[in-house]
């Protein structure tokens, strides 16, 4: 018995295909969205792209700060790569169809790009800790191990919880009309779909979401707590602007970052349609994706050097060869 074929009741019957409803209401307005969609996927992903290749070729960039940016950046692009492509071509066809597995490794992907971004931006307020609060000893602490060990835990922790959570979702029977009311495949309407107890499974999701979002919430809390108390003390003003200068990039981050997220799944679901929950959803997606190229490369002196400096290059050895 295939999974399409399985009943759950009178009239519940599964497909191995869902219907993501998206933007379908916006009619004649979503070429112009994909047009738009079109354009912030591609600067997104060239943007975080462009931030990796910089500081692999850039020696001075080598530091365990640059490092843990290489991975955020890897993060940025695989969630928004796990879920811009199909949206834009939904907006162009009428069958807005996804199937089973690939819903499944969407909710997966996602959730594991989301974990591991908490965990990952704790590791780097932790780093920032380090470089503020215990400067002559910087170099020791934030050790090359060091670094790759809080990035492994923090895609270790992703993948893990992830696939716990994907693997006990898609276990359930989903019952009923396989239209889910979003743009994606997405871990809160997927559970509305399901029709079985989940009240255990939601206990133990509480418990992971307290232990592994809220956990890395307040390490990071914690260390800018401990960051600001440092500035505050420095004696001179000049010092407390270059000392905050260091973290500002990853604290405008953090706050995207967490304040987009708040207000995506706290926001009361009652007081406005599902069209313009999506619509939320969807800005806060963009928000994030084009604000962190822009906030690591515009606002980062490091970095900007660094772009400057391999431009250089590369019209020195344009000309050179011709």
């Amino acid at each position: 018995m295939t999974y399409s074929e399985k009943q759950y009741g009178e009239n519940k019957t599964i497909s191995d295909l869902f219907v993501l409803v998206g933007f379908s209401h916006l009619n004649e307005l979503q070429i112009l969205l994909f047009l738009l969609l079109l354009a912030i996927y591609l600067y997104a992903f060239m943007g975080n792209l462009l931030i990796i290749l910089l500081i692999k070729l850039n020696p001075t960039l080598h530091t365990p700060m640059y490092f843990f940016l290489v991975h955020l950046s890897i993060l940025e692009i695989c969630y928004i790569t796990s879920i811009f492509p199909q949206l834009l071509v939904h907006l162009l066809v009428k069958e807005k169809t996804i199937s089973f597995v690939g819903c499944m490794a969407q909710v997966d992907v996602t959730t594991v790009m989301g974990l591991s971004e908490c965990c990952l931006l704790a590791a780097m307020a932790y780093d920032r800790y380090v470089a503020i609060c215990h400067p002559l000893h910087y170099t020791t602490i934030m050790s090359a191990r060091v670094c790759a060990l809080l990035t492994g835990v923090s895609w270790f922790i992703g993948f893990s919880m992830a696939i716990a959570q994907t693997t006990w979702l898609f276990s359930l029977p989903f019952c009923g009309s396989n239209h889910i009311h979003h743009f994606f495949c997405d871990l809160p309407p997927m559970m509305k779909m399901v029709c079985a107890d989940t009240s255990k499974n939601e206990t133990m999701l509480l418990t992971v979401s307290v232990l592994f979002i809220l956990g890395p919430v307040l390490l990071t809390l914690l260390s800018y707590i401990c960051i600001i108390s440092t500035i505050l003390k420095l004696p001179s003003a000049e010092g407390r602007r270059k000392a905050f200068s260091t973290c500002s990039s990853h604290l405008m981050v953090v706050t995207l970052f967490y304040g987009t997220g708040l207000f995506t799944y706290l926001v009361p679901k009652s007081s406005s349609i599902p069209e313009s929950n999506q619509l939320i959803y969807l800005m806060n997606i963009i928000l994030i994706q084009v604000s962190n190229p822009l906030i690591y490369t515009l606002r980062n002196k490091e970095v900007k050097s660094a772009l400057r400096k391999t431009a250089e290059k590369r019209i020195l050895a344009h000309n050179w060869i011709n």
